[in-house]
């Protein structure tokens, strides 16, 4: 494994492998490391396949590096800037009045007493 690369390095690489679970991305001659379906990108990956392909040029940015294992740990996102909220969940979040006793959990409360009742008389 190459001793130059740090953890909170950027590095531009080469997708050189598709699993299910990530991509292998070479980042020299020597190094390749890994970049999970989860450091993809932003948001949800269902098929890593409609995001990258064997050849691709990537930045990646180190993330661990586990030197006993031999392994190397990269992030795609953490190399983007995170995707703005929509507006509406914008609103959401602002418009929220916590002193509002009819909204919430507070129903839930008001079930509970009769769920433990239900659940003592089978």
């Amino acid at each position: 494994m190459a001793t130059n690369v740090e953890v909170g390095q950027v590095l531009e690489g080469k997708v050189t492998g598709i699993q299910p679970y990530g991509a292998f991305v070479a980042i020299d001659g020597d190094t390749q490391g890994l970049v999970h379906i989860s450091e993809i990108m932003h948001g949800y990956v269902k098929d890593i396949n409609e995001h990258l392909s064997v050849g691709d040029t990537v930045n990646v940015k180190v993330i661990q590096i586990d030197e006993g294992k031999g392994k190397i740990s990269l992030s795609i996102r953490a190399t983007e800037e995170a995707p703005k909220e929509t507006a509406k969940q914008d609103n959401t979040v602002r418009n929220y009045d916590s002193s509002n006793e009819s909204s919430g959990f507070n129903i839930l409360k008001d079930k509970l007493q009769d769920w433990i009742d239900q659940t003592q008389n089978k």
